[in-house]
């Protein structure tokens, strides 16, 4: 849990402030899993604090919540070109990608269960950028990408 705090707070996705009046706070909780090595043995144990998205409210919370899939045939046939035409393929895996796309929205989560200031008890975290579970994390994680890709002239 430490080590995806640490994540979290390395990425500014969020400030604490008071509770403002009048304004919905999303609660959040911590997701565990157990990551095993391929002869069933315990490799390490995982953490990801996730948003409770069924709290959030249309409108107030998000508005747009599409992102493009890819289908796997696509996937295939991009493959298949690259490997008739000899290019090189390389892979990319973006540790914690949904910690990277910035909110549109205005929004606030409850502190997280065990990170909670002891100096700021009361306070909320206003979400700079989006996480796990919330409705529009998947698109603003496109958005991220896609700027920059095409920043980069892709």
């Amino acid at each position: 849990m430490g080590r995806e705090f640490d994540a979290l707070m390395e990425n500014d996705t969020w400030s604490l402030c008071p509770r403002p009046l009048g304004k919905h706070v999303v609660r959040n909780k911590w997701v565990y899993k157990m990551k095993r090595k391929p002869d069933g043995s315990v490799e390490r144990f995982k953490a990801r604090l996730v948003g409770k998205g069924y709290d959030q409210r249309s409108g107030i919370d998000f508005h747009e919540t599409f992102s493009p899939v890819i289908k796997p045939t696509t996937i295939r046939l991009v493959l298949a070109i690259a490997v008739h035409f000899h290019w090189p393929i390389r892979q990319l895996d973006v540790s914690n990608a949904f910690l990277h796309g910035f909110l549109d929205e205005e929004m606030f989560m409850k502190q997280p269960q065990g990170f909670i200031d002891v100096t700021k008890p009361d306070f909320v975290c206003r979400l700079h950028k989006s996480l796990y579970g919330f409705k529009q994390a998947p698109r603003a994680w496109f958005q991220r990408l896609s700027q920059q890709l095409i920043e980069l002239r892709f």
